[in-house]
């Protein structure tokens, strides 16, 4: 893995908070920001297709390889505090490149079986929580073919589907209850609000 052409050695070993102040995890977003989430998400919701679901869910998949096989191990495994992002909880703005795609990758996994538990006209047991998704310290390269392989297993989940619109919803801690098809519609939505995390966390070590 190479690290990126506008950094440097120097630039990688500019100094972050080790330990900054954070919300705690699961404290979700502020009131207005969320109700501006839900509109945003109920958009996009609504201009879903089970076609540009999984396209998003390609294209974002990729670019987030691409970025992070462009770095050194060193670069993406250092966590770098960012300011948040809209539709990002504070807790979650001192990761890594690496640490994001862990996350992702467990969420794409949940998301593949809620989808597959939908289409059986069952709701999952387990209570959607934004803390309990949250990736540990330390997470290395091998991330990288574990997310990607959660992203194709979640695609052939899809795929093996015939009617997405499930009368089985099971709740979103933010977006309320959704069937297999609101949950499809998530997953390339939550790979791109993280790929412009990575972006963030590369901008970071320039400034």
């Amino acid at each position: 893995m190479k690290t990126p052409a506008h950094s440097s050695s120097a630039l990688l070993d500019k100094p972050t908070s080790a330990s900054p102040r954070l919300a705690p995890p699961g404290a979700g977003l502020p009131k207005p920001e969320l109700l501006v989430a839900r509109l945003i998400f109920g958009w996009h919701r609504w201009q879903a297709t089970r076609e540009n679901a999984a396209a998003l869910l390609v294209i974002e998949r990729d670019r987030l390889l691409a970025m992070a096989r462009g770095l050194s191990v060193e670069a993406a495994a250092r966590p770098t505090l960012i300011k948040r992002l809209p539709g990002l909880e504070d807790s979650s703005r001192n990761w890594s490149v690496f640490m994001t795609l862990e996350h992702l990758r467990i969420v794409n996994v949940e998301i593949a079986e809620a989808i597959t538990l939908l289409a059986q006209g069952r709701v999952p047991v387990r209570v959607v929580s934004t803390a309990a998704v949250k990736p540990a310290a330390g997470i290395g390269p091998e991330v990288l073919a574990a997310f990607a392989q959660s992203c194709d297993t979640l695609a052939a989940t899809v795929a093996g589907v015939a009617d997405l619109r499930t009368k089985t919803r099971y709740d979103h801690p933010w977006f309320g209850p959704l069937d297999a098809a609101g949950w499809h519609a998530m997953a390339g939505f939550h790979l791109r609000l993280h790929r412009k995390q990575v972006e963030c966390i590369q901008t970071a070590w320039v400034k």
